[in-house]
């Protein structure tokens, strides 16, 4: 008994002493000394001690496999083992005669019902999003996919605080290249991701070029999204603490579709598509174009136009660069204020925002009424973006360009373009062409761009950035 009740203690004091740590000593058939350990955080007692009756009516009818059930697994005592089944919410019953244990796996961790994403609302299609427990979010993509060779696979990476990476992609049409890329990077985490507790960590590991402001894998919620990415050819990346899936590789127009694309007609789905990538457009070039015209390019407007123009911001004491900068700004605080404050808050922080800042800043004299109109059309052309991301992004593109129009006029913003193209040229998701079909130029795929095709060849792969051309 001495030896049993210092074994407690060596445990207690390995998992220093938390309130929350079980380790009793039970007792066991056939004159067994043994120990129950678990966290009472993460395991249901109840469950637990229901496994445990099991174990104690099979050893006494001595069956010959007395620890063999679906949650059970025996192994010799080991006890770096033991801490990491224990700190993954398994219950291990150590036997001390033995030398052997037995752990649980009933991990009873909360997690909430898959409901829809708050950030990827549809106005049609399935309502039912990723939560934060793995088998839950492969529950729904199986649900969706009901074929074998779906393949999942898991890396535990990590020190002492170590993270469970899931990965999987349909057999039949993921690139072998592309799969080999993910799982070296993958390889290369094992030692130096210890304590992952974001998405944007996991994206630092995998992302060819991490300092790009363009994202180039996919975040999503949706399993009905990961499902149609699955069907092009595409590697899905997931951990057990973040209801967020990453789809890699993919193409800078991948972030332009949404799965109401897909829910409605095809005209319909077509056109705004095409909203979306001249939405693109505005939102990084219409600030810029502004300035260019006010500083530089009167010329360009019609006569009208140019004097109420240049009557409404000869009385702004300031360079038009400044006019627009104060209003960017005004609308990036009102939007990052939005997505810190409690709900029932939000609609107030837009009425002030909005109404009476917007309508002081112009009485005051501080911004004139065109740049207003610019900004805020600005502003909504980068929340037609469907990808959070990507959104982003957009929003900080637009400053350079801002720049380079108060200085060189339309000029600068030509070099601009023509920085930024070569930069998305460059570009690879997992060495995969981010600018695809643009570069390398594939003319048969330049439609997929702006319109949606009719879909009724389900057996067909319709992938959008074309690692290989196969069929089911």
């Amino acid at each position: 008994m001495l030896q049993l009740e210092s074994m407690v203690e060596k445990l207690k004091a390995t998992f220093y002493n938390s309130v929350d740590f079980v380790a009793r000593e039970i007792s066991f058939p056939k004159d067994q000394y043994a120990i129950l350990c678990y966290y009472s955080s993460m395991a249901n007692a109840k469950d637990v001690q229901d496994i445990v009756n099991v174990l104690k009516m099979q050893t006494i009818f001595n069956e010959k496999d007395w620890d063999s059930t679906t949650a059970t697994q025996k192994e010799s005592y080991d006890l770096e083992k033991l801490v990491e089944y224990v700190c993954q919410g398994y219950a291990v019953l150590l036997l001390l005669n033995s030398q052997q244990m037995v752990s649980f796996t009933m991990p009873n961790l909360p997690h909430r019902t898959p409901d829809e994403p708050t950030n990827e609302a549809i106005l049609r299609g399935a309502h039912e999003g990723f939560i934060e427990d793995v088998d839950v979010n492969l529950g729904l993509v199986r649900k969706r996919m009901r074929v074998p060779d779906l393949i999942v696979k898991k890396i535990t990476v990590g020190i002492d605080n170590k993270a469970d990476i899931y990965y999987f992609y349909l057999a039949r049409f993921a690139n072998q290249d592309n799969l080999a890329d993910l799982e070296r990077k993958l390889q290369g985490m094992k030692d130096q991701a210890d304590g992952l507790y974001s998405s944007g960590q996991l994206n630092d590991f995998i992302e060819d070029s991490p300092y790009s402001p363009f994202p180039q894998i996919m975040n999503t919620e949706r399993p009905d999204r990961v499902f149609a990415n699955l069907t092009e050819g595409k590697i899905v990346i997931m951990t057990d603490y973040s209801p967020t899936a990453f789809i890699t590789p993919v193409t800078l127009f991948s972030f332009y579709q949404s799965p109401d694309d897909y829910n409605s007609r095809v005209i319909v789905g077509s056109f705004y598509r095409m909203v979306r990538v001249v939405s693109f457009l505005t939102a990084v070039y219409l600030p810029a174009f502004y300035i260019a015209i006010v500083s530089f390019h009167y010329e360009v407007l019609p006569i009208e136009l140019s004097k109420k123009l240049k009557l409404d911001i000869s009385e702004i004491p300031y360079i038009p660069l400044i006019e627009a900068l104060i209003v960017e700004i005004i609308i990036e605080l009102i939007r990052e204020a939005s997505v810190r404050l409690p709900k029932s808050l939000v609609q107030t922080i837009g009425i002030v925002g909005g109404l009476v800042v917007g309508d002081v800043i112009i009485n005051a004299g501080l911004v004139s009424n065109m740049v207003v109109i610019v900004v805020a059309l600005t502003a909504i052309s980068s929340y037609v973006v469907p990808s959070v991301e990507l959104n982003t992004s957009v929003r900080v593109l637009r400053f350079p360009f801002m720049f380079a129009a108060a200085f060189f006029g339309f000029f600068g913003i030509v070099i601009g373009l023509l920085l930024l193209n070569i930069h998305l040229c460059n570009l690879n998701s997992l060495k995969s062409p981010y600018f695809f079909p643009l570069v390398p130029f594939t003319p048969n795929r330049m439609g997929q761009i702006l319109f949606r095709g009719k879909h009724t060849k389900s057996n067909v792969q319709p992938s959008s950035f074309d690692p290989e051309e196969k069929k089911m």
